[in-house]
């Protein structure tokens, strides 16, 4: 296979990636902004509680694990 072929194949690899690409996200149904809002508001609310879940095992843990260092 020659040199130009090669480029040629690559080429012609990504011309076919991007149009296959295009043609997904044009399939794709794009939330409304009311519901993109209602959704990154589950997302804020559900990350800070496992935020708050997680630092208080992160505490009892520490807590926890001194008591045990020190016996």
């Amino acid at each position: 296979m020659a040199q130009s072929e090669k480029k040629s194949n690559i080429f012609q690899g990504i011309s076919r990636w991007w149009r296959e690409t295009v043609g997904e996200l044009r399939k794709v149904t794009w939330p409304t902004l009311p519901e993109a809002i209602a959704l990154t508001r589950v997302v804020l609310v559900i990350t800070v509680i496992m935020a708050i879940i997680l630092g208080l095992m992160d505490f009892v843990f520490s807590k926890l694990i001194n008591i045990l260092v020190s016996l």
